[in-house]
């Protein structure tokens, strides 16, 4: 599933999905769900999630300040605090889309 069109639209990233479906997701869900090393920690080959201590966030780090396609796969934004480390394949994006928690 691929979008066509993603636009930020106030404090929502708006999703437009190849077959007609729409996805609107709060950027604080967006970047508090980043895939990186970074947020989310890294599993080794026995299964042992290796993660730094939790920080907190600043406001800017809810500021979407540009978005970037990534091959055909994935989109990568850029937020206020600088962090930019996260590829949301389009498959991530739409489970994020459609979970209803935070």
């Amino acid at each position: 599933m691929r979008p066509t069109d993603i636009q930020p639209i106030g404090e929502e990233l708006a999703i437009k999905w190849e077959d007609g479906s729409e996805s609107f997701v709060r950027l604080e869900k967006l970047r508090r769900h980043c895939p990186c090393a970074g947020c989310k920690g890294e599993v080794d080959i026995m299964g042992n999630l290796y993660k730094g201590p939790e920080k907190p966030l600043p406001a800017a780090a809810f500021q979407l300040m540009r978005i970037a396609n990534v091959g055909s796969y994935a989109v990568q934004p850029v937020w206020g605090d600088g962090h930019a480390t996260g590829l949301y394949s389009f498959e991530y994006l739409k489970r994020i889309g459609e979970r209803l928690d935070k």
